[in-house]
């Protein structure tokens, strides 16, 4: 959740790390700072706030290194104050940036206080600066130290770390926690996202769990859990450095609502041949796979989960295939039963979701065999761990609240319907009407984004209001509950979804003149029911926004209005009817002067539990 930026070059690394961090502060975050050796002595910045404040305390004061860290934090342990930003430093000689969650923490800041340690924050992180200072007593190895003090670690952590003995050493490691080496030339980066270091390269050394680093100019060792030296291959991303750029939109946010026609092309671009999807888009060994399960389980967060329960829906109404779907913070502490032909299917933007993964790897624990990750990001943690893996081709997504993500996971998990299905009740005849569906899916994107005037004219109706209420039946009370989700997100307005038919079990009695309801009512079997319940609200003075399909006859009324929304088919409408929803989101959260892209207490990648 946080972001951690390192470098060691014969260059100034300042201006590199500062570029670097303004490129993960879509990630979410309180405070910034950075250190680094400057001769033999250890310097420190730090400012609560944006980075534009440690860029001011650097302008005011400039500094100069050929080695240094630096941090985005977000707080787990300690409120956001300049004395809990990271880096964090012992003694005047060593210094520590990291990501993760130090759970024994606690018992070790005892045995290092009695050592005659002086804390000066809160963080769980101290323990770790103290505790690679107290090691350097017994080797004058900063490898050795390093590796001596996350032996004694319990948790999860990404760690970059210096110390003024050695300025021409940096060490990194990594333990549940994603981090990244990019490889320039007689320099070398460490990044928790590939995105801060596009600027300086496009070559890349994904480290994998357990892996540690000892990193100098001209040479660079990795040695993974086993303490033995490895090579571990170098990538070339296809990401250039204007790839986070806005461009000419105001925010993140509505770039990517408008680049999701695209991005849903890429999803969809070669795993097609005469129009029958491909078994081996989703692995070499992905047939074999597939013709040997018999159930499915979904394991994901958040807006992911979203996608997971309307995959539900297709996945057995379609396919007639069992489906389970969990949150996967509560998977592994349920003690849940799972058959072992059932193929996991994870859902993440990042892929390296903490919950997520670690409910996958219960699952195999479990003696699952079969594990599908729908991610966004290659060589994440979830990618190494399945062995099948749908890549959603999503490109970067910038803004906290999820919007191509969440689109193009839909797309992918409509293609796993097919897939999947066809092995159980899926005709012929309704896998080719998918197919054509989904071909057509990116002009009904580009139409149902045209209605962005409309809706942001909509919007001016939310500027005072403090809840709202979403309905949808069958594929849409996820995306009702996404659209809830998005709303809250970003414009801090509380908001809560129910199915439809939920409303004379409790939901009704919120409903008055200052609650406005959105509802999503595409043409489909449940449409008659869904006006039977739009009619109780109305006649309890409820203020109704009714997204419907253009070809149904409605009438306005004083307080219901009508959005008509492009004729589409059942299949893909819950991918179709999201989009209005992002779009009255993002426009209410302009008009309440939120901040869109980085909406308070919130992270893009939430790589801790």
């Amino acid at each position: 959740m946080c972001g951690i930026v390192g470098g060691i070059a014969q260059r100034n690394v300042i201006p590199i790390l500062l570029e670097g961090l303004r490129r993960l502060e879509y990630r979410g975050y309180d405070s910034a700072g950075l250190a680094g050796i400057s001769e033999t002595s250890v310097f420190r910045k730090r400012a609560l706030g944006k980075v534009s404040e440690l860029q001011s305390l650097i302008d005011e004061d400039p500094v100069d290194a050929k080695l240094g860290i630096a941090h985005t934090r977000w707080a787990t342990h300690g409120k956001p104050s300049t004395a809990n930003a990271h880096p964090h430093i012992s003694r005047d000689e060593v210094a520590v940036v990291h990501n993760g969650i130090i759970e024994n923490h606690e018992q070790l800041r005892t045995d290092l206080s009695s050592g005659g340690y002086l804390f000066t924050s809160e963080t769980d992180t101290e323990v770790i600066v103290h505790k690679v200072h107290e090691k350097l007593q017994q080797t004058d190895s900063l490898l050795q130290a390093v590796k001596l003090s996350i032996a004694e670690l319990e948790g999860a952590y990404a760690l970059g770390v210096i110390n003024k003995e050695h300025p021409d050493t940096l060490i990194t490691c990594r333990k549940g926690s994603p981090l990244v080496i990019g490889v320039g030339i007689g320099e070398y980066f460490i990044a928790s996202d590939i995105a801060a270091l596009l600027p300086v390269t496009q070559r890349f050394i994904f480290l994998e769990e357990g892996d540690i680093a000892e990193i100098q100019v001209d040479q660079l060792t990795i040695y993974d859990k086993d303490e033995q030296v490895v090579e571990r291959p170098i990538k070339e991303s296809q990401l250039q450095a204007d790839s986070v750029d806005k461009g000419q939109y105001r925010h993140f946010m509505m770039k990517e609502v408008y680049e999701q026609p695209w991005a849903i092309s890429q999803t969809l671009e070669g795993r097609f041949i005469d129009n029958r999807l491909q078994d081996s888009a989703f692995g070499h060994n992905a047939a074999e796979i597939f013709d040997n399960i018999d159930s499915v389980q979904i394991l994901a967060c958040g807006t992911s989960y979203h996608a997971g329960l309307v995959a539900k829906y297709w996945l057995e109404k379609m396919g007639r295939v069992p489906c389970n779907i969990d949150v996967a913070s509560e998977f592994r502490y349920r003690q849940p039963v799972i058959a072992k032909n059932t193929l996991v299917v994870t859902i993440s933007q990042s892929g390296e979701t903490a919950d997520t993964l670690a409910a996958l790897q219960e699952a195999k624990k479990m003696g699952v065999k079969y594990a599908l990750t729908i991610c966004n990001v290659p060589e994440s943690s979830l990618v190494r761990e399945s062995e099948l893996v749908l890549m959603t081709r999503a490109g970067p997504e910038i803004g906290v609240a999820s919007t191509k993500a969440f689109t193009t996971q839909l797309v992918a998990l409509l293609m796993l319907t097919i897939a999947v299905g066809r092995r159980f009740e899926l005709s012929q005849e309704k896998e080719q009407q998918i197919s054509s569906e989904l071909f057509a899916l990116p002009g009904k994107i580009e139409k149902a984004i045209e209605l962005d005037q409309q809706i942001e004219d909509l919007a001016e109706q939310f500027s005072e209001k403090h809840n709202a209420l979403f309905l949808g039946r069958g594929t849409q009370y996820p995306i009702a509950m996404e659209g809830a989700l998005k709303l809250k997100e970003i414009s801090y307005i509380h908001a809560e979804a129910y199915p439809a038919g939920e409303l004379k079990h409790g939901p009704l009695a919120l409903i008055d003149a200052e609650m406005p309801v959105i509802t999503v009512a595409p043409n489909n079997s449940l449409l008659e029911k869904l006006k039977s319940n739009i009619q109780e609200v109305s006649a309890r003075g409820g203020q109704l926004i009714v997204f419907m399909d253009e070809t149904l006859e409605a009438e306005e009324a004083e307080n219901v209005q009508i959005i008509k929304m492009p004729k589409v088919a059942n299949i893909i409408s819950p991918i179709v009817y999201t989009i209005p929803l992002q779009l009255l989101s993002y426009h209410v959260a302009v008009l309440k002067g939120t901040d869109v892209d980085q909406p308070r207490n919130l992270a893009k990648s939430v790589t801790v539990e």
